[in-house]
C-alpha cells in the first residue's frame, strides 16, 4: 500500500484558482459555443487565445441582446477581443548554419513573466519560458524536456532552471502539470518528464537539485497515482488502472468529458459521427434507450479524445480500435507502454533520492513500485507474437499488436543487462517498420493523422536514439540520428525553417495531416537538433 504525507498547501487562494482555471467556454457560454461552431476563425485555438477588451459577464449580456450571427458576429467578437498576435519566426537569411539560427531562436521563442490578465486564459508563470512556436503560444509540458536538451547545448542553463521552477510552481500551486499553462489545459496533464528534467539539471548543476526539487516530484507522482488505494481489481479511476492480478498501472487521461475548447468543432462533429455510427447498427427498445446510449457514447468519445490529447499523440492510429479512424478512438482503454515507462522512472529515481537522503522506509516503497511495474509492463505491454512492447487494451485484456515508437521506452529506462532478447526485438522491429529515408516514424500506418505515417516527430526520434545507444545498439542509433539532422538540414536549406514535425518517408515532400498545418520555430525541433548534432558531431554539410 502506498502512503503519501500531504502535500504544503500553496499560498494561492481557492477562489483565485478558480477564477484562473475558468475554462472559455464556462465564462463565455452561447457566445463560446456560436464562435467556434460558425468557424469564426480558422484555428479553433485562436478564440480561447483571445483577451477580452472588457468585463467577460458584460460582453456576454450584449450578446445575449444581439444574437450576431455570420459577419455580424466576426464584427462583435473583433470590437470585443484581442486576438493573439500572429507569431513571427524570422526566417534564416543570411544564417545559412542551421545551428546559429536555432541559438537566434532562443530569443524569439523566449517569453517573459507573465501578468495575470483578467478574462486571459493563460495560467500565469513567475519566470521566463520558452515557447514551441506557431500556433503554441504557452508552455507545453513534454515538449520542454526536448527543448531543454538544446538549452543545455546553446549554453542556456538559466533557462532550464526558470523553466524547472515554473513546473514547480505548476505543481505545487495546482497539484499537476497541465497540458500548458492556459486554463482550458487544466484538467490534463501530458507525458511526465517533469523528473527527467530535474535529472538534466541535476546533471549540469549537482546532486543537491534532487534534494530541492524532491517534494515536486513526489507530488506529480501523487497526481498520477491519486485513486491508488480506492479503485478495485479490472477497475479505472482518473489516471490508475489496477490490473485483474492487482497490479497498479496508469493510463493518459483528462477529468473533462466535453469537447476541447480549442477544437471544440471538431471534437463536436467527431462525436457525432461516432455515434451515428453505432446507433445505426443497434435495435433500441425505446426512444429513451436511444436517448441515453447516444448522450453515454457521445461524453465517452470526449474523455478518449482528451485522453488522446493528454498523451500527446493527438491523434494517432495507436489510439483506433480499427486502426484507422479517429472516430474509433478508444485512448482511455489503453495501458500506453510509454507512460508508465515514464512513472516506473519517476519511482527508480524517488528510491535512489530517498537513499541519499537516508530514508530507508521511502527507498524500499519506490524501489519496490519501480519493480512492481517493471513487471506489469513486461506481463502486459511485451507481446511476445510481434518481440516487441506495445499498448495494452485492459477493456479487452489483450495487448495491441500496433508497432509503434512508443515500445522504445522501456528500454530508456530498464537495465539493458537483462533485456538481451527485447532489446534484439526492438532493433529488428525498428528496422523493419519504423526506420525510413529520414528517420523514425511515430507508426507505420497512414491514417491521416499526424502522429502517424509519413510523419517523424523529433521526441521519438531522441527517445529511440537513447534507447539504442544505451542499449548496445550504437551504430543504428548514430544511424537514426544522422538520417534525422539531415532532413533538418535540407528543409531548412530549402525553407528557412525549423518544422514542428517532418515527413521521414518522402523527404522531398512536407509533413502533414492532422487539425491544423505544420508549425514553424519549433522548440523540441530545435532542442533536439542541438543535441543530436553535438553527442555524434554532426554539424558539417549534408
Amino acid at each position: 500500500m502506498k502512503i503519501f504525507f500531504s502535500a504544503i498547501l500553496p499560498l494561492t487562494t481557492a477562489l483565485q484558482l478558480a477564477a484562473q482555471t475558468t475554462t472559455p467556454d464556462k465564462l463565455y457560454g452561447p457566445l463560446f459555443e456560436a464562435v467556434q461552431m460558425q468557424r469564426v476563425f480558422a484555428d479553433g485555438k485562436t478564440f480561447v487565445d483571445c483577451t477580452p477588451k472588457r468585463d467577460p459577464a458584460a460582453i456576454v449580456a450584449e450578446y445575449q441582446k444581439q444574437k450576431p450571427k455570420g459577419e455580424a458576429l466576426k464584427a462583435f467578437v473583433q470590437q470585443n477581443f484581442t486576438a493573439p498576435a500572429v507569431p513571427q519566426v524570422p526566417n534564416a537569411g543570411s544564417k545559412k548554419d542551421m545551428v546559429a539560427h536555432i541559438n537566434a531562436l532562443w530569443k524569439v521563442l523566449r517569453r517573459q513573466p507573465d501578468e495575470n490578465v483578467k478574462g486571459s486564459t493563460l495560467l500565469p508563470l513567475p519566470k521566463p519560458y520558452i515557447v514551441p512556436g506557431g500556433r503554441f503560444r504557452e508552455i507545453y509540458y513534454w515538449d520542454s524536456f526536448f527543448t531543454m536538451l538544446g538549452l543545455k547545448e546553446s549554453g542556456e542553463v538559466q533557462t532550464i532552471q526558470d523553466m524547472v521552477d515554473n513546473f514547480t510552481y505548476l505543481i505545487t500551486t495546482y497539484g499537476h502539470i497541465p497540458n500548458g499553462n492556459r486554463s482550458y489545459y487544466f484538467s490534463r496533464s501530458q507525458p511526465p518528464f517533469y523528473a527527467l528534467m530535474v535529472d538534466l539539471l541535476a546533471g549540469i548543476k549537482g546532486r543537491e537539485v534532487y534534494k530541492k526539487y524532491l517534494p515536486a516530484i513526489e507530488k506529480e507522482y501523487m497526481y498520477w497515482m491519486e485513486g491508488d488505494k480506492k479503485v478495485r481489481n479490472g477497475e479505472a479511476y482518473k489516471r490508475v488502472v489496477k490490473m485483474p492480478d492487482g497490479e497498479l498501472m496508469n493510463r493518459y487521461w483528462d477529468d473533462n468529458a466535453a469537447p476541447r475548447q480549442e477544437s471544440y468543432r471538431e471534437d463536436r462533429e467527431t462525436a457525432e459521427r461516432r455515434t451515428t455510427n453505432l446507433m445505426i447498427r443497434m435495435r433500441f427498445a425505446s426512444k429513451e434507450a436511444a436517448d441515453d446510449f447516444r448522450a453515454k457514447t457521445i461524453k465517452e468519445t470526449y474523455s478518449h479524445l482528451r485522453a488522446g490529447a493528454a498523451s500527446g499523440w493527438d491523434f494517432s492510429s495507436r489510439w483506433f480500435d480499427d486502426g484507422q479512424n479517429i472516430e474509433t478512438i478508444e485512448t482511455a482503454n489503453f495501458i500506453p507502454v510509454d507512460l508508465n515507462s515514464l512513472l516506473y522512472f519517476y519511482e527508480n529515481l524517488l528510491s535512489r533520492i530517498y537513499a541519499q537522503a537516508g530514508n530507508k522506509q521511502k527507498t524500499a516503497n519506490y524501489l519496490q513500485w519501480s519493480k512492481e511495474r517493471e513487471a506489469a509492463i513486461n506481463k502486459y505491454c511485451w507481446n511476445a507474437g510481434q518481440d516487441y512492447y506495445c499498448d495494452y487494451r485492459f477493456d479487452l485484456g489483450q495487448t495491441s499488436d500496433a508497432v509503434t515508437a512508443a515500445g522504445m521506452f522501456p528500454l530508456c529506462f530498464f537495465d539493458p543487462k537483462s533485456y538481451n532478447s527485447q532489446i534484439e526485438g526492438a532493433a529488428n522491429n525498428l528496422k523493419r517498420y519504423l526506420l525510413k529515408a529520414g528517420g523514425v516514424l511515430s507508426t507505420p500506418i497512414n491514417s491521416g493523422q499526424q502522429w502517424d505515417a509519413p510523419n517523424g516527430w523529433a521526441p521519438l526520434q531522441w527517445m529511440t536514439v537513447w534507447a539504442m545507444d544505451r542499449c548496445g545498439k550504437k551504430e543504428l542509433a548514430k544511424d537514426i540520428a544522422t538520417r534525422w539532422v539531415n532532413l533538418n538540414k535540407a528543409v531548412y536549406a530549402r525553407t528557412g525553417k525549423l518544422l514542428e514535425k517532418y515527413n521521414v518517408v518522402d523527404t522531398r515532400l512536407e509533413s502533414g495531416g492532422g487539425e491544423y498545418p505544420t508549425q514553424d520555430g519549433f522548440g523540441w525541433t530545435n532542442g533536439v537538433a542541438l543535441a543530436l548534432i553535438r553527442k555524434y558531431g554532426l554539424q558539417g554539410p549534408l
